[in-house]
């Protein structure tokens, strides 16, 4: 039966069934076919799987980066980091990552970055004589940082899942993120260089500082979110709540850019983008109770221990295992099916779960720009309107990066999780 329902998945996945319905089918008539499990069991396991008060922060987050979108925010943000960065050659391309920087440290979601910064930059940039596949390239790649970078939902999730206390996760990131996005700007840099882009004049002070004051009110709320979770101040799902709160202020009375006539719709969009993901994670619970009666965990703790004996193995093969998922499934079904199997070999070999979570949700977030499901790349392509293998190879360089920082953070856990330490010890 086993092998059938694995076909089934597969079969599914070919003819372009949603991730979230395959998982939730497959898991439905595994269930019916084991007459010692009732079929009831099913819609309760995915009624218990959302019934977590952390899962509150997914929507809200989501619903802070479509205010964003539709406050003009992140145009506020664009304007910003060219006022920083433009005189640099390859301005445009700088302003890209860095305003990537800044969308993650306020949204927490990568689609939503994507879509916000590269409807603006792509076109500008392909006016200013980037290559398209530049263009494509650095958005979608920069965008990736979104689930680095606290806020981030996938750290929620993996917190979820793990017990791991979701203010270490997010300051564990940090680092890393801003490590991903430096060397990014440095390879911009290169290339800018080599095929002589564009730079811009600098920027008067007093413009600089004008644009730094319109930012200012979204650049705090990286801070007030990560500096209350830190403190002890608020919950992550408090933190999300407050963010949304604040963003919805800031764009109706300090930028004015925002309409209570645009509430339904963002409320529309929000909605139906946390119902597909919360939709695609309760499944996903449905699907674990399957692998529980399989057995699963305890045969892959038994394969590791019987095969592994060394930590750098189980992590290489952990990174390997999740760049292959990560390439046509989500992030949060990825974790919710697969870091319950392998996370006792992980604390067997003496893992923190805060270093674990970084590494898997780095490895996830690369599946975000590599076909088929990548989800950034897949935008950034339909926005610069170039095919999906022009786009692809576009992204590989800035890959090879992300993967770089990856085996760093992986094999030397010190360089993120030094920092964090040093900021609140109690955490780890």
């Amino acid at each position: 039966m086993g092998y059938l329902l694995i076909g089934t998945f597969l079969v599914l996945l070919l003819i372009g069934v949603p991730i979230a319905f395959v998982i939730g089918i497959v898991a439905f008539l595994g269930i019916v076919s084991i007459e010692y499990i009732p079929e009831m069991s099913v819609p309760m396991r995915m009624m218990n799987e959302l019934n977590s008060f952390v899962l509150l922060a997914v929507p809200l987050f989501i619903l802070v980066a479509n205010l964003m979108n539709q406050g003009k925010i992140s145009e506020k943000l664009i304007e910003f980091a060219l006022a920083i960065v433009g005189s640099i050659r390859g301005g445009l391309a700088q302003a890209n990552v860095l305003v990537s920087m800044m969308f993650a440290g306020v949204s927490g979601a990568s689609q939503a970055d994507t879509a916000g910064v590269g409807k603006i930059l792509i076109p500008s940039m392909k006016r200013n004589g980037y290559d398209t596949e530049t263009a494509v390239g650095v958005t979608a790649a920069s965008s990736t940082v979104g689930v680095v970078i606290p806020p981030s939902i996938p750290m929620i999730i993996f917190a979820g899942i793990t017990n791991a206390s979701v203010g270490a996760l997010f300051l564990a990131g940090i680092v890393p993120g801003i490590l991903v996005s430096l060397a990014m700007m440095i390879f911009v840099y290169i290339i800018a260089r080599k095929r002589n882009f564009e730079r811009r004049e600098r920027v008067k002070a007093s413009t600089f500082f004008k644009l730094m004051f319109e930012s200012l009110p979204a650049l705090l709320t990286p801070i007030i979110i990560i500096g209350g979770i830190v403190v002890g101040f608020f919950t992550a799902t408090e933190a999300a709540a407050v963010a949304a709160v604040y963003t919805l202020l800031i764009s109706m009375f300090f930028y004015k850019t925002l309409k209570l006539s645009h509430l339904p719709k963002i409320l529309f969009d929000t909605l139906s983008l946390s119902s597909l993901s919360l939709f695609a994670l309760a499944a996903a619970g449905a699907l674990g109770e399957l692998m529980g009666y399989y057995q699963l965990g305890m045969k892959a703790q038994e394969f590791f221990t019987d095969n592994i004996d060394a930590k750098w193995i189980f992590i290489i093969i952990t990174i390997l295992f999740f760049l292959f998922i990560g390439t046509f499934m989500d992030a949060i079904p990825a974790m919710i099916l697969f870091v319950p199997v392998i996370l006792p070999t992980a604390l067997q070999f003496g893992f923190d779960p805060v270093h674990l979570g970084l590494i898997v949700v780095m490895t996830l977030a690369i599946g975000l720009v590599t076909p088929p499901y990548g989800l950034c790349l897949l935008l950034a392509a339909k926005i610069g309107k170039l095919p999906i293998e022009r786009s692809f190879r576009a992204v590989i360089p800035y890959m090879t990066i992300i993967l770089v920082v990856l085996g760093v953070v992986a094999f030397f856990p010190e360089v993120a999780m030094y920092f964090p330490k040093l900021i609140n010890p109690d955490l780890f």
